[in-house]
């Protein structure tokens, strides 16, 4: 039994499609793979009750259909930070539901793919942090980056606050890469000042669209530019 928590640099990065397409790769390679999104910020609503559209991507990717009360057992209507979403809709953030619904999906999958709520340090309730709940969860992270000018510094100190608090980090995945200098140079110069291994950049493709359910080539492009086999090596 096996999970892996992609986390990231900040929001609207592409944690959702990165994670979808980490998971469609692993069920190709014969993984019975499950997903969750543990809290939805920002939760649509449809005939009057609200629905993860991002955990409805990661199922529908990997042909899941499994109860989506497990697969995410926290929504919050407002697009903000957990803690602060929650707080608005005098909501308390369940971590207990959070971690049975968790051991229940590993109990019943190889592997599940998780993702996170913005960036690692954002607030789920209280001081307590996405970090937090990785750890709570005693899951190693994947980073999903930019791959924009800005990312050396941000993926610096994204790391550096894993490594304070505990996370063992697989490495980094550059996402929506479209070329230039800045986008060529960053992956060595994040390798060189953390340690961590780039494990691939995934190249822009206009075809995926998280809200509208559009994944594009999101597996394949995960097939042929993440190094698998090194994730797979680290968890199992």
């Amino acid at each position: 039994m096996a999970g892996i928590f992609i986390t990231g640099t900040d929001t609207n990065i592409g944690k959702t499609a990165v994670a979808a397409g980490l998971a469609g790769a692993l069920k190709n390679k014969g993984y019975n793979v499950g997903v969750m999104k543990p809290v939805q910020s920002g939760a649509a609503a449809r005939n009057g009750k609200l629905y993860s559209q991002d955990a409805e991507f990661l199922m529908d990717v990997i042909g899941e259909q499994g109860e989506t009360g497990l697969i995410c057992p926290v929504l919050l209507r407002e697009a903000l930070a957990p803690s602060v979403a929650a707080e608005l809709e005098g909501k308390t953030i369940d971590l207990n539901l959070i971690r049975n619904a968790y051991l229940e999906l590993e109990r019943m999958h190889d592997i599940v793919i998780v993702e996170g709520a913005g960036g690692i340090a954002v607030p789920l309730k209280n001081k307590f942090l996405i970090s937090d709940l990785i750890t709570y969860l005693g899951m190693p992270a994947i980073i999903v980056a930019r791959a924009a000018l800005g990312t050396i510094n941000h993926t610096f100190l994204t790391l550096e606050h894993a490594k304070r608090t505990g996370i063992p980090v697989i490495g980094v995945i550059v996402n929506n890469y479209r070329g230039g200098v800045a986008e060529e140079t960053s992956p060595k110069i994040i390798n060189e000042l953390t340690g961590i291994p780039v494990l691939g950049i995934i190249p822009h493709d206009p075809a995926i669209d998280v809200e509208w359910g559009r994944p594009g080539d999101i597996v394949s492009l995960v097939e042929e530019s993440i190094d698998i086999e090194r994730i797979i090596h680290f968890i199992f």
